[in-house]
């Protein structure tokens, strides 16, 4: 598809004016795609009165608003690239990003659970307060120049969301189609920063071109129409969020039913109640709808497909979903946020066996290839090493960091994901672990997700995230962090008796720890770099000890 997002939105508006766009059961808020588009055509024009022009980098703090979608569209039209921000970020995450991102212009929420970001706005920006609107003068950052609050309330030096939409009497329908027709589908518009499982982010830009693309595939490979009603609980300012959920739905005038911020009860209920003929979600989040304790009450059985994505997905999830949920369709997707975000997935149509022990193969127009780590040489099949991809989904690059692009994407335009892989005969593929997460204890490669699966076998276990500690014998040793199903309790010894005789010796763990919680990015990824930092510390403090 050659078009822009703020176009596929007007066909889809002229296709299917009066099916229903956007959903929000719980504030009983129904747009058609009319309506919707009416919506996103006035916020696209108020933000042009305000001054922006094609490009400007435009920050949207907030969780799964209605305006939030509203936005993602709108400055699809207008041409300015939008900057999704982590929903938990703190101030000197908050500064840094805006600051890196170049933002002239920052939406924002109130406050999300018991952090209040007008009041770490002001702290970054104290200028703020005794500025008009749209004249910020920051030292701290030079291109902010516009605020804009989401709710109930106003604050000092901020303009209302209903302000831009109040500005949108100022510009003509003309004048924005003509914006809109400047518009190239190659032209960046989306600024994702990397979730921060390895490290701090970098912004990566996506254009047009790769997110309408990888939209649509994604829609086809889980046969998405535009009878289906998408359940989205993950967080829009992930790709996961706004790709594979929002803008899969428009490619095919689905219906989009968001869940502002998740809680399984609440994603359950608006399956339930909507008739949701698809789900989405990271293993977390389908562990923790499984495990809920009226889960048997919800009547799923609309549920038909859905994908599973954004960190690795074990298998008896991936069964009980089918089994419990009754998504008979579900998919797997893999991919990065580098990637637009998707590069391989099941389709519905795979044997049941491929779609819990695979990612899938290659999507449409996309090419995938695994070679050796260290000699970039392609491998044949069935032999691990590193997932590269090349195609139309391939980011513009990394925001300002042409060092860090051209180690990710090389000569030929392959981008290297880290991640180790295995690929069959068939371009099926099976992910192995992160190529900086492979434990070498003693001269033996331990793949941290081999173990995972072997363990999430145990009756016992809930979740299980492996990683690798440092140690003076063997270079590394094998972590486990294990959360038990509600109402068990097991020892460390019962964990390593369950693995004699069935896993080799130098992989089964050292160290054992129960927990009740992963950190985690605000889009559901655990952070195993924070893992090994804790493990670290406490390895130490009990050496100390004794």
């Amino acid at each position: 598809m050659n078009l822009t997002i703020g176009q596929l939105l007007e066909d889809a508006a002229a296709k299917q004016p009066n099916h229903e766009a956007l959903v929000y059961p719980d504030r009983a808020l129904r747009y058609t795609y009319q309506q919707f588009n009416s919506l996103c055509r006035d916020a696209a024009k108020g933000l042009i009165k305000l001054g922006i022009d094609t490009g400007e980098h435009v920050a949207i703090w907030a969780t799964n608003r209605p305006e939030w979608v509203t936005a993602q569209f709108a400055t699809g039209k207008m041409g300015a690239v939008l900057v999704t921000v982590n929903t938990s970020y703190r101030t000197a995450e908050l500064e840094y990003l805006l600051k890196q991102s170049d933002s002239t212009t920052l939406i924002l929420m109130e406050n999300f659970r018991d952090a209040s970001y007008i009041d770490m706005l002001y702290d970054i920006v104290p200028e703020l307060k005794t500025s008009e609107p749209g004249q910020l003068k920051s030292e701290k950052l030079p291109y902010l120049k516009n605020v804009i609050v989401l709710g109930e309330n106003r604050y000092p030096g901020m303009y209302h969301w209903d302000d831009i939409v109040a500005l949108s009497d100022g510009v003509s329908d003309d004048e924005l189609d003509k914006r809109m027709m400047t518009l190239d589908p190659e032209d960046p518009i989306n600024m994702q920063y990397t979730s921060g499982t390895t490290g701090f982010p970098k912004g990566v830009l996506l254009t047009h071109k790769n997110l309408v693309n990888n939209a649509k595939n994604i829609a086809e490979c889980m046969k998405l129409t535009s009878i289906d009603r998408l359940c989205i609980p993950v967080p829009f300012f992930h790709c996961f969020g706004c790709v594979i959920r929002t803008l899969a739905c428009v490619t095919v005038e689905a219906t989009m039913v968001p869940v502002q911020e998740f809680a399984p009860k609440q994603v359950l209920e608006a399956v339930e109640k909507e008739k949701c003929t698809a789900l989405h979600g990271v293993p977390t989040m389908f562990i923790a709808e499984l495990n809920d304790p009226e889960f048997t009450k919800y009547d799923l059985s609309c549920l038909r497909t859905g994908v599973m994505a954004g960190s690795n997905c074990p298998i008896e999830v991936m069964k009980a979903v089918i089994d419990k949920m009754g998504a008979s369709e579900i998919t797997i997707c893999y991919g990065q946020t580098e990637a637009s975000p998707v590069i391989t997935q099941t389709r519905t149509y795979d044997p049941i066996d491929l779609r819990v022990s695979t990612v899938g193969k290659a999507l449409p127009n996309v090419e995938v290839k695994i070679v050796d780590p260290l000699t970039n040489e392609e491998l044949p099949f069935g032999e691990q090493g590193e997932l590269c991809s090349r195609g139309y989904h391939v980011m513009k690059g990394y925001y300002k960091n042409p060092e860090a692009t051209a180690e990710a994407i090389d000569e030929e335009g392959w981008l290297h994901t880290g991640d180790l892989a295995v690929m069959d005969e068939n371009g099926y593929c099976m992910i192995t672990g992160r190529i900086k997460d492979v434990i070498i204890r003693g001269g033996e490669n331990v793949y941290p997700r081999e173990v995972e699966e072997f363990l999430y076998q145990h009756p016992k276990v809930l979740d299980i995230q492996v990683v690798g500690v440092p140690d003076e014998k063997f270079g590394e040793e094998v972590m486990a962090w294990i959360k038990l199903k509600e109402g068990q309790t097991a020892t460390p010894e019962e964990i390593r008796d369950f693995c004699l005789g069935k896993i080799a010796k130098f992989k089964i763990p050292r160290y054992i720890e129960f927990c009740q919680e992963y950190p985690m990015t605000a889009s559901g990824k655990i952070q195993k770099f924070k893992l090994k930092k804790m493990a670290q510390k406490m390895i130490a403090e009990a050496k100390a000890t004794n």
